[in-house]
């Protein structure tokens, strides 16, 4: 069962809408600047001299070229997916062996999706056109026999379950009888032989098998609601068990060892999500397996090779772990003990799980990939996945909490420049994108890079960041420019309380929702912040929901609950969108826009920018006209950053 790809039943199905606004801070940033519709380079102006211990731009934001690392099901081999001619190809190495080699020749597109299915072979999906077409390819783990396993024409292939404990078998989502629909097929490598096993009625977005591979459980949505589908063997039809609209939540994880009853993350009837055992036969919650009194509860791990629950993950105010077994917390704790201060996560294990992949991240590290024996308790560094940064030179991002005005506890994170008293700083205050995601404790490049720059940086967790109960979930619905707002502003004041801030030096930059909020927080405490930086962030809520994608509208009752309606709250939508609020911002701002925006469109952004202008405002307005949501041209992003670091030491000095 491949869990990665389930996708959660119930609240956070509003994720959508995160998703929707989210970027990745790793290929963000950019920016071009225009003044008046001119077209000017920063460049020359914002390449300032590094002065001592500051590191370069493109250094933070540089993409590792190593991803996707897995290890073979003998634990022999490890591979990874890196540049090969200009296109991201499989490598393989053995174990102890410094040589890797690619074992892919991929020319005219990148490959993504690969797994191993044995200690000899791979299999890919290589695309074929733009338009959604695949092939699934065998392929030896010297680079050849390469096979093509689907020679279907004109399909489209999704991995929907490798079935480790079935050999030579996979299934697999096709959409041969429907281009717009993936049915779910079982699939052999050896023949290629094929059978439908699950029909797609249309409104399926995951399907879940059990131990011995049968698909038994489907997941369907329209978008507010979500329902749990259940038959007892491939012979019967699909039966409704649950359905529960997008505030609640019920996630399958896999099934129990008997293959009767099945696991699940839900938060029905409770306000935090738990582990529970769920009974089939009546769709009744049986066993509550794993509470967290603070936080949710993520997901469930389990050994295939001795039957048996393992680990519950959670995250505080960093990843946890509550053990359901002696064994795997005796494995943890020789890792950590080896591995000190350090986000350990297991992403991959040989069949016999006596070896496995490690990868070590901190607030300070990207990644180091670790081969581990268990048996010889033996730990082998594998990669380094950003050689090129010392981590001795970052800093520490810290864990801190404070409350907000009406009595909520506001969890988030403070990073200090590396050598600093820790008192009377210029701050930046970072809201997170989404909103409905949250911070965590790991490396954002973004943050090291202020504060490399001599700059605290403060993020917070505001209200509607996951993680932390269905309730505070709720508490941002309707509350975009409000309580939502208020809980960022009340971070600035408690830095000032506790002397961490100098009152005269705070900015607001955030990317995307926070983006927005860096607006709203010029529009509403414009004697708090003395400049903002906005990337990429909606100045307009009232089009942003009227411009809700087609493909979505099934969720625009979700949206019209969360955000608002434009139609019963109109008037309220235009009173927390900065560009109807223009008047109230008079502290410099500089704002991010990429020309290809489709959810922030250059035009609003334009709109606000000519309004800024002609009041007064010192504005600094930077369009790449290539780019979307968010940067992607290295060149692009690390201009960006090089001219928001002279803006920020300009208005903060």
């Amino acid at each position: 069962m491949n869990n990665t790809l389930l996708q959660n039943m119930g609240f956070k199905t509003g994720l959508f809408l995160a998703l929707l606004l989210g970027i990745t801070y790793g290929c963000g940033g950019g920016g071009e600047a225009l003044s008046d519709g001119d077209d000017n380079s920063y460049n020359a102006g914002a390449m300032a001299m590094l002065k001592d211990g500051q590191i370069p731009v493109s250094d933070f934001f540089k993409t590792p070229e190593k991803s996707g690392f897995r290890i073979s099901k003998g634990g022999t081999y490890f591979s990874y997916l890196a540049p090969h001619e200009g296109k991201l190809n499989i490598f393989v190495q053995k174990i102890g062996d410094k040589k890797p080699a690619p074992i892919t020749k991929e020319t005219q597109k990148d490959l993504g999706g690969y797994t191993w299915i044995n200690d000899e072979q791979l299999i890919f999906v290589r695309a074929t056109d733009d338009k959604g077409t695949f092939q699934l390819v065998q392929v030896d783990k010297d680079g050849k026999n390469e096979k093509d396993l689907t020679p279907f024409e004109g399909v489209g292939i999704q991995m929907i379950d490798e079935l480790p404990e079935i050999p030579d078998e996979l299934i697999l989502g096709i959409n041969q009888r429907n281009r717009h629909l993936f049915d779910a097929y079982r699939f052999n490598i050896k023949t290629g032989d094929t059978k439908m096993v699950a029909e797609n009625p249309g409104d399926i977005n995951s399907w879940l098998t059990d131990h011995k591979g049968h698909v038994r459980i489907a997941m369907s949505t329209d978008g507010v609601e979500n329902t749990l589908l259940y038959r007892p063997t491939e012979q019967d039809p699909f039966k409704k068990m649950l359905t529960t609209d997008f505030k609640a939540t019920i996630t399958p994880l896999f099934f129990d060892f008997d293959n009767k009853n099945v696991y699940a993350v839900s938060n029905l009837d409770t306000d935090k999500t738990a582990i529970v055992l769920c009974d089939l036969s009546n769709g009744q919650i049986v066993k509550t397996i794993y509470k967290n009194p603070k936080v949710d509860v993520s997901s469930m791990a389990y050994s295939r090779q001795r039957k048996v629950l393992t680990t519950v993950l959670f995250t505080d105010a960093k990843q946890e772990r509550h053990f359901l077994d002696k064994e795997a917390e005796s494995l943890y704790a020789d890792l950590e003990a080896k591995l000190p201060n350090y986000d350990l996560v297991i992403t991959g294990a040989s069949q016999k799980e006596d070896k496995f992949l490690v990868r070590a991240q901190s607030d300070r590290s990207m990644g180091i990939y670790y081969f581990y024996d268990k048996n010889k308790k033996e730990l082998t560094e594998l990669a380094n996945i950003s050689p090129w940064m010392n981590t001795d030179n970052l800093c520490e991002m810290k864990p801190i909490s404070y409350k907000s005005r009406d009595g909520y506890t506001i969890n988030g994170y403070l990073t200090l420049p590396k050598g600093s008293s820790g008192k009377n700083l210029p701050v930046i205050v970072n809201p997170h994108g989404g909103p409905w995601t949250r911070d965590a404790w790991n490396y954002r490049s973004h943050v090291q890079f202020f504060a490399n720059r001599g700059y605290a940086v403060l993020q917070m967790n505001y209200r509607g960041s996951i993680g932390y109960g269905r309730q505070f979930w709720k508490a941002s619905f309707g509350e975009w420019g409000g309580t939502m707002q208020d809980d960022i502003t009340d971070g600035a004041k408690w830095l000032i309380s506790e002397g961490i801030a100098d009152p005269k030096r705070i900015g607001i930059y955030g990317a995307s929702y926070g983006g927005y909020a860096s607006l709203m927080g010029l529009v509403k405490e414009p004697d708090l912040f003395a400049c903002g930086v906005d990337y990429v962030g909606i100045n307009n809520v009232f089009a942003f929901m009227n411009a809700i994608p087609k493909q979505m509208e099934a969720m625009n009752d979700m949206f019209s609950e969360m955000v608002g309606s434009t139609e019963k709250d109109s008037l309220k939508l235009v009173a927390v969108s900065p560009i109807y609020q223009a008047k109230k911002i008079t502290k410099p701002l500089l704002i991010a826009q990429g020309g290809k925006d489709r959810r922030v469109v250059q035009t609003e952004t334009d709109e606000l920018v000519k309004a800024l202008k002609k009041q007064g405002v010192e504005i600094e307005y930077f369009l790449k006209a290539d780019e979307g949501h968010g940067f992607r041209n290295p060149k692009n992003r690390d201009e960006f950053f090089n001219v928001m670091e002279a803006f920020f030491a300009k208005h903060l000095k």
